[in-house]
Formats: structure tokens, C-alpha cells, sequence
């Protein structure tokens, strides 16, 4: 038996330009037991989330999913890509949600670099923030948003 290979995580603060996309791997399709079960463990309670009957009534075809569950979606797509690496994670500003997205949907997301500094208070790390759009199997954008992390410093790959 040979030993174990360890595989290097995410991408590290060298490797990121600003400007650089990433479309993230491969989506996820919601279905309404993930929106039952996200809706009820996070006391979501919005009839919308839950009632076919409700949703219909106020101009749904069904049941919607929650917004918070598909901006969790779309968030952790992105996350291999930009910040598996190790850093803090500093916050999201600017979030926005496009058409509802329905129980079937299938969630993608892609990523552009928008800023990119050197970190004063923590020299092993640097600070990036990123534009993280997802999108619906027809390639409507069904939200957006940007996020800010502190990014581990390291040896680029070869």
C-alpha cells in the first residue's frame, strides 16, 4: 500500500487577478424535499415555501423555494473555486435575487474577481472579493451577489 496523497485545496491569493471568472462545477438541481427540510430546520415559515395551494394563489405555479436556501446553493458552487484555500469569510454585500427559482430547478453558478489587495492586519493572507452570479437551467440569472474573504497566501500551482 503506498500512503495517502494529499490534495491541495481551492486557490491561494497569488493565483486570483482581477477580472478572472470561474464558471463552478457542476450545479444542483433543488427539489422540494430540500426546500421543505431547509425551510423548516431554519424556521422559515413563509406559506410560500410550504403550501402549493398559497403559492398558486398568489401567482406561483407551486411551491417556491426559499431565497436563502438558493443563495446557499449558489454560494457554496463557488466555493471549491474561490475560497476552499482557507480564510475568513467577511461578508456579502450587494444581493440580489432575479425570478423565483421552483422545486426542479437546476442551480449553476460563475464567479469574476473584482477586487484584490494585500491584507495589513494579516500578512499570510490577502483580500479578494468576487462577483458570484447563479443561474436556472434556461440561463436566467436568479440571483446575484458579492463576497469578500480573506484568501491563504501560498505557493502558486506549477
Amino acid at each position: 500500500m503506498s500512503d495517502a496523497v494529499k490534495w491541495r485545496k481551492g486557490n491561494h491569493y497569488e493565483e486570483f487577478t482581477v477580472g478572472q471568472e470561474f464558471s463552478h462545477h457542476w450545479g444542483r438541481t433543488i427539489n422540494e424535499g430540500d426546500n421543505s427540510l431547509f425551510s423548516s430546520l431554519t424556521l422559515s415559515y413563509n406559506p410560500h415555501y410550504f403550501n402549493a395551494e398559497f403559492a398558486k394563489a398568489h401567482g406561483h405555479p407551486g411551491i417556491q423555494v426559499n431565497p436563502l436556501l438558493v443563495f446557499l446553493t449558489v454560494f457554496g458552487l463557488s466555493v471549491e473555486d474561490l475560497s476552499e484555500a482557507g480564510g475568513l469569510f467577511l461578508g456579502v454585500e450587494d444581493l440580489g435575487y432575479g425570478p423565483p427559482v421552483y422545486p426542479g430547478d437546476t442551480l449553476t453558478a460563475r464567479s469574476t474577481v473584482t477586487d484584490k489587495r494585500e491584507s495589513d492586519s494579516r500578512p499570510e493572507s490577502g483580500i479578494v472579493t468576487w462577483h458570484t452570479r447563479g443561474y436556472n437551467q434556461r440561463g436566467e440569472q436568479v440571483i446575484e451577489f458579492h463576497r469578500t474573504n480573506f484568501v491563504a497566501k501560498g505557493r502558486p500551482r506549477t
